[in-house]
């Protein structure tokens, strides 16, 4: 699982590095209004709680900084990117952990979810690659799709089903 965060994390690398700083902060109206850096900066920042959790062994995305530098400065993005690949290196295992969320709009009524590390990275993945489709949305819309690979934003068991459902479809024109 480390080495598809990896992976993700480094196609996420590939498309700041081809964005000039104007692409990255700009606004899109499609997106309410809401940029890359700003979706980049949500992708990250889950990150960054969860390796805070794990020393206290509770991981709280509520609270994370929703630091502006990360969302109108690539390069620090970039860093930041960097940062979170090489804290993925030291992961030695599973371990429990406690998810404290709070799902109401109304109230301070935060829940208690026992997890796991690897969960939690398995949902950060997923939350990324979620978060990445919409920045595909801004690319395209900014109509820069140069800057992007073919199957960024999607997740693996579309690609999977994606490519099962090519073979089928080659194998009825072949016969």
């Amino acid at each position: 699982m480390i080495n598809y965060i990896k992976k993700n994390l480094a196609d996420t690398k590939e498309l700041l590095e081809s964005l000039t700083a104007d692409q990255y902060s700009k606004k899109i109206e499609i997106l309410s209004e809401g940029s890359i850096g700003q979706h980049i900066r949500h992708i990250l920042e889950f990150f960054q709680c969860l390796f805070h959790g794990i020393a206290n062994g509770e991981v709280d995305y509520d609270s994370r900084k929703r630091n502006l530098q990360l969302e109108t400065d690539k390069d620090f993005a970039l860093k930041t990117i960097e940062e979170i690949t090489k804290q993925l290196l030291e992961i030695k295992g599973d371990q429990d952990l406690l998810l404290i969320a709070n799902y109401s709009v109304d109230s301070e009524s935060k829940q208690k979810v026992k997890t796991t590390l690897f969960r939690e990275l398995t949902y950060n993945l997923e939350h990324s690659i979620h978060h990445q489709a919409l920045i595909k949305v801004a690319v395209f819309e900014m109509q820069i799709c140069g800057t992007i690979k073919e199957n960024f934003g999607y997740a693996p068991s579309t690609l999977r089903f994606n490519k099962e459902k090519n073979n089928v479809h080659s194998n009825i024109h072949s016969n």
